[in-house]
């Protein structure tokens, strides 16, 4: 955290643990959470567990229930279409601009980056992964200089993003993943905007292909 930072609300807190924890499935869909015991988990109090619930309510990630409790929201595949949507219009012009100029500093993380994929996927760690994969694209946006870019994907990226984690964890399109990275790197440093445009709105698309599989695989999981 940067020293000009503000330090997270003890409700933000909660909320950021509790959204991690619904986007990496440890908290899987379908399951049920209660305010009590994520107050004991985390060792606060009742209310910011309260509002960081109600919070998530709004994100469509948790499903209040009087009296009954709340359940993580099952994967709502109109949710993940509208983000894939978003994604796609966003971060293809991103990577047209990135390709006409980008900065040279964010160029080296970006190969740092497809280096600690390749090892990643190598050792299967698969929560790494999608941590770099998650930051490959938002070094695509800073590095055109549209970081705020990346800021209003991430808002909708909720949905979307439990699919990639499912994607990852089952070892879908693991080399495909990467080789779109590699790809997508490659036509940046040439400055060849078509090629990075049309590898990017491939890769983006994966998500789809992956749902038909993973419906099939984990259908308890999908609305």
């Amino acid at each position: 955290m940067s020293s000009l930072s503000k330090p997270l609300s003890t409700r933000d807190r909660v909320y950021e643990t509790l959204r991690e924890n619904i986007i990496t499935l440890k908290f899987k869909p379908g399951s049920s959470i209660s305010e009590k015991e994520i107050s004991e988990w985390m060792e606060v109090s009742r209310t910011p567990v309260r509002e960081a619930f109600q919070k998530l309510e709004q994100d469509y990630l948790l499903e209040i229930l009087p009296q009954r409790g709340s359940i993580v929201t099952l994967i709502d595949s109109s949710h993940v279409e509208d983000a894939r949507f978003i994604r796609e219009h966003l971060e293809v012009a991103s990577v047209r601009l990135a390709c006409s100029h980008f900065d040279p500093e964010v160029l080296d993380r970006l190969t740092m980056n497809l280096r600690m994929q390749e090892l990643f996927m190598q050792e299967k760690k698969f929560d790494k992964l999608f941590h770099l994969d998650e930051e490959f694209h938002a070094l695509i946006s800073e590095g055109c200089g549209k970081a705020r870019v990346w800021d209003v994907i991430s808002q909708v990226n909720i949905h979307l993003d439990r699919v990639r984690m499912l994607s990852l964890t089952a070892e879908y399109n693991w080399k495909t993943l990467l080789q779109h990275h590699t790809e997508i790197l490659k036509a940046v440093k040439q400055g060849d905007a078509d090629t990075a445009a049309n590898i990017m709105r491939k890769h983006l698309s994966l998500v789809s292909v992956d749902q038909v599989a993973l419906k099939e695989s984990f259908p308890a999981y999908f609305k």
